[in-house]
């Protein structure tokens, strides 16, 4: 199955799906589009569908995790610390993410919140992780795991924040939880190691 994935036949065709049900989440609400409505967008049989992708749901996990790891980890992958520079692209990022799929996918950006939600803290959690492992030589793994977890759950939740209950732009709203971020920072570098 590796040797598969590495086939331009295989990508294509599962580009191809991916668009098609990108494209039908822009005129019908997830829970509206049906096998069938993809496998006649993409023009393959259910077969196909069914070699790519397990159902629907499976379908829409992997092109959103495929949407933010080409959108949103590209530009976190320019940084090498994390900083207050590095948080605020990140912000930046995630905000630029979610508001782009809720303007492309309209009728279904209500249906996908707790899916984009899991799929933004995990990839975060592992960016973070990795980071301040590189970052902090001699602090517990353990502690690098727990605030890699805040730091992507604060991240996310203060991106959702933003998004439906705040006027500011982005740029400055981040500006006022950077403090906060850093807080958090510092206490963990502070007594990581202990």
């Amino acid at each position: 199955m590796t040797e598969n994935r590495l086939d331009p036949r295989f990508v294509r065709t599962r580009r191809l799906i991916m668009d098609a049900f990108l494209l039908l989440s822009t005129k019908k609400d997830f829970k509206n589009i049906s096998i069938k409505d993809i496998t006649s967008e993409a023009t393959i049989n259910r077969a196909t569908f069914y070699y790519h992708f397990m159902d629907k749901y499976d379908l829409l996990e992997k092109t959103l995790e495929e949407h933010l790891m080409t959108n949103v980890m590209r530009e976190i992958s320019i940084h090498d610390q994390l900083n207050e520079t590095t948080l605020a692209s990140v912000f930046m990022s995630v905000t630029q993410f979610q508001s782009s799929l809720a303007s492309q996918c309209r009728k279904s950006f209500e249906s996908f919140t707790s899916v984009i939600e899991a799929i933004i803290k995990k990839e975060l959690e592992q960016v973070f992780f990795e980071m301040m492992m590189n970052q902090n030589a001699g602090v517990r793994e353990e502690s690098v795991r727990i605030a890699s977890v805040m730091l992507s759950w604060s991240i996310y939740g203060a991106a959702v924040n933003w998004q439906y209950n705040d006027t500011r732009p982005a740029e400055e709203y981040i500006q006022l939880v950077i403090p906060y971020l850093s807080q958090g920072l510092k206490f963990f570098i502070e007594e990581g190691v202990r």
